[in-house]
């Protein structure tokens, strides 16, 4: 009630330093990969080192090959451990050409023995020999059988499952599996060169203005008939697209992960769903640029081509994020066996130091697991925190990447490394404070820097944290979508108060004013990849995941939508459509729209299509009438909301100036054109509000702006407040299903009058207004 007060009480909300003022002061910033670790050349490539990190390895030996895959080493030297605990070797360039004969790329991968399975002289590959156990008392779960991927490689060789290697098995531990060499599948790390080809400039814009765009990499492309099949689903597809989504009015453009993944078999059976991995939300690798999405896949291509494709949208104006996992990897958590305890795939930071880089039960025997998709990543560990913020800094500096969305966010402001969970944002050495303090997120006003947004949720303790994150941190707003689509799709069965809407429409001052955050930390979405799309969310009343091949099937996906199907009329699930869309463009936060629903894109109501690599689930490029009516809906909605800063406040609206001024930028109305009060803001039978901002506060080119939204379902007058000396109210859309058609938003000079102070407008039922004052 107190935060709802802020929002129509007339003065705004005062600041809270106090948790300011009680932060821990920020460590000192390291040096990026400090350790230097990876395989890299010398500055005249006369020479090769190795170097990776390991506490609790005995032995560790680099195998280089000639080939990525189907072939055994040509050569295996032994590394050297300092006293850091970074084991090294440096190999001659000309030794390797001329004695070994690799002439070429240099793959290569480690083997590692440990305390649970020491190294003995005369083990082979494929063999038992020193073997004690699986793991020990410590954790330890190394296995020379297992060749392990670099987890600094900048590039790896393929994944670790491919058509012509599909037997999973042979990475695993355990009886059955131990002694099974994973030599001559496993991925290799690449010894590359530097790659210094352009990112062009990046852009400057403070994230409160940026109108994001959340795609598949694959997916944005792969369906375009209109481009050549070579470059269908790949980086060099996607930069053709940048042109395309600047004249949407898109700002920042937000893949799905595209760090290395094992997505090679998914193309095996492409009618079976079995173990595909579309969405690539269990990294490999973190510094390596997916294969699969590159046309060229020569050693390098996939580096040079993703970095020319960020180019091209730098040069668009564009920025560019990524969607990032480091709460877990592709290495997964136990499977197979009856205890749970032996079975596990090793094939890179397991065989290397498992409770290094794994969060692990407090006897160190099992995954502690708070994804429900495998082991935590030990995020408390500062040589895995090391890992996540040398990855991250790569892709800035060396890939252009100019903003990250972090998956499962709560998971990197765990407090303890085993044996529990614990978020703090108050711990100044956990991973979320390390990555502000040595990854500078943009100042408030645009400029160099990161756009650091987080997933503020996991699974189970307390890793629900909607508005709970440290400074310097946005945070996707799942909060905004839940309440916004109670109201909309389920009046009667939801009860949401004209408060809580107040405040999801003003920015969540709730939620971030508190600790002195902004509105723009509140990245507002209605719908993201992993759940309906925004056509789905009104034309489903339940997941319809069981579908056969290519809309299906699907496992997993929430039961708890809040969708609705409109009662089966399509020209309300039309209309609910441009309401929601309204919803985010006039919504104070940074807005997110997910790739096609500017079009009205479908899955056909499936609501979790992870592991649907097909043409159901890429976007498309041919439009019908409604599509295109949509889009150019959508296009105009963005293009209003850039043009009005009043839309994209940088504090939140009202509150007190420097000068101690009262200021009154927004307020909120009841339908009948009074202000409203407590009494009409916490009674949840009360489906209509309205609100006027004040343009004049923001150089607005418009002096005042009127939004009203009616969530009942018949018609409600409103009464139209005072539009400022000397103006009227003009309509720039409403929703309601009689404004149909490629005009539904109107072109800027052609708004149509509606009048001044005290006009009754009759608003449809589930419909949005926006008028303008002139």
């Amino acid at each position: 009630m107190r935060n709802a007060m802020r929002l129509f009480g007339g003065v705004g909300a005062c600041l809270l330093f106090l948790s300011v003022l009680l932060a821990p002061a920020p460590a000192a910033q390291a040096a990026i990969n400090a350790q230097n670790l990876g395989a890299k050349y010398d500055g005249t490539q006369s020479n090769i080192t190795f170097r990776v990190y390991s506490s609790r390895a005995t032995r560790i030996e680099v195998f280089l090959y000639k080939t990525p895959s189907g072939a055994q080493e040509v050569v295996r030297y032994v590394l050297t451990k300092d006293a850091t605990n970074v084991w090294s070797k440096t190999a001659s360039v000309a030794t390797l050409q001329n004695t070994y004969g690799i002439t070429g790329t240099v793959y290569y991968g480690y083997r590692a023995w440990g305390p649970n399975w020491p190294y003995n002289a005369s083990w082979t590959k494929g063999s038992g020999t020193g073997f004690v156990t699986d793991i020990d008392a410590n954790g330890n779960r190394f296995n020379p059988n297992k060749l392990l991927i670099d987890p600094y490689a900048l590039e790896i060789s393929q994944d670790p499952n491919t058509p012509t290697c599909t037997d999973g098995t042979i990475y695993a531990s355990g009886a059955t599996h131990r002694n099974k060499d994973s030599g001559a599948c496993a991925s290799k790390g690449l010894v590359l060169a530097p790659i210094t080809t352009s990112n062009g400039t990046k852009p400057t814009r403070a994230l409160k203005d940026e109108v994001v765009y959340e795609v598949h990499v694959r997916g944005l492309t792969k369906d375009d008939t209109a481009m050549s099949a070579s470059l269908r689903g790949t980086y060099a597809g996607a930069a053709l697209k940048a042109s395309t989504l600047a004249s949407l009015g898109v700002t920042a453009v937000e893949f799905l992960p595209v760090q290395e993944t094992q997505n090679d078999t998914n193309d095996v059976d492409p009618t079976s769903t079995t173990g595909d991995n579309y969405w690539g939300y269990m990294t490999l690798n973190y510094f390596a640029p997916d294969r699969r999405y590159s046309a060229d896949k020569t050693p390098g291509g996939p580096t040079r081509e993703w970095k020319a494709m960020v180019k091209a949208f730098h040069d668009a104006g564009i920025k560019v994020y990524i969607d990032v996992v480091y709460n877990h990897t592709g290495e997964g958590g136990a499977w197979g066996g009856s205890d749970g305890l032996t079975v596990y795939n090793l094939q890179s930071w397991r065989g290397l130091d498992n409770p290094t880089y794994y969060s692990l039960t407090n006897d160190l025997q099992y995954s502690w697991d708070n994804t429900g998709v495998g082991g935590n990543y030990n995020t408390r560990n500062t040589i895995a925190q090391n890992l996540i913020v040398d990855s991250l800094a790569y892709w800035r500096d060396t890939l252009g990447v100019d903003g990250f969305r972090f998956d499962l966010a709560s998971v990197l402001g765990n407090t303890c490394q085993h044996g529990c969970f614990n978020f703090d944002k108050m711990d100044a050495g956990n991973a979320l404070n390390r990555i502000v303090t040595e990854l500078p997120p943009r100042p408030d006003a645009g400029g160099t820097g990161l756009d650091l947004i987080a997933e503020p949720w996991a699974i189970g303790g307390n890793s629900y944290q909607v508005g709970g994150f440290p400074t310097g941190w946005a945070e996707w707003n799942g909060i905004y979508r839940d309440s916004l689509r109670k109201k909309q799709n389920q009046m009667g069965v939801e009860a949401v108060t004209p408060a809580e809407l107040a405040n999801r429409f003003a920015g969540s001052s709730d939620l971030y004013g508190d600790d002195g955050r902004k509105p723009w930390h509140s990245v507002n979405f209605m719908v993201a990849h992993d759940g309906f799309t925004l056509n789905d969310l009104y034309a489903y009343n339940s997941k319809q995941n069981n579908q056969p091949w290519p809309y299906g099937p699907s496992d997993g996906g929430d039961d708890n939508n809040h969708s609705w199907d409109q009662g089966g009329a399509v020209i309300d699930q039309r209309k609910a459509a441009r309401t929601g869309l309204a919803f985010l463009m006039l919504s104070a936060g940074v807005p997110m729209i997910t790739g096609g629903d500017e079009a009205l894109r479908t899955q056909f109501g499936n609501n979790n299509v992870y592991n649907l690599d097909s043409s159901a689930n890429w976007l498309f490029w041919t439009r019908n009438t409604v599509e295109a009516n949509h889009e150019t809906y959508s296009k105009r909605l963005i293009a209003f909301r850039k043009a009005h800063p009043a839309l994209r406040p940088a504090n939140f609206y009202s509150g007190v100036d420097n000068n101690g001024n009262v200021m009154e930028q927004l307020r909120w109305f009841k339908p009948d054109g009074a202000q409203a009060d407590t009494a009409y803001f916490t009674n949840a039978n009360n489906h209509a509000i309205a609100w006027r901002i004040d343009g004049s506060e923001f150089g607005d080119s418009a002096s005042a702006i009127y939004v009203a939204y009616n969530g009942w379902s018949g018609n409600v007058n409103f009464t139209l407040p005072w539009p400022g000396a000397g103006k009227q109210w003009y309509r720039v859309t409403d929703t309601a299903t009689w404004n149909e058609g490629p005009d539904t938003v109107v072109v800027p000079g052609s708004e149509a009058l509606i009048g001044g102070e005290y006009t009754v407008y009759g608003l449809q039922g589930r419909s949005v207004l926006l008028l303008i004052a002139k």
